[in-house]
């Protein structure tokens, strides 16, 4: 998937490496992976449907 999130190591948008869909605590759905530039764990929370 080409799914962005925002690294905060490399404070920038990044295309989300090895992303897979993940549910929180909370219920809500999430996208969880690498940074495509400096691979940091990435969140990218999703909206509910």
């Amino acid at each position: 998937m080409a799914d962005q999130a925002y690294c905060v190591k490399c404070r920038d948008k990044v295309a989300i490496a090895g992303s897979e869909k993940v549910t929180m605590k909370n219920g809500r759905p999430a996208m969880k992976g690498k940074c495509g530039k400096c691979g940091t764990g990435v969140y990218k929370i999703l909206p509910t449907k």
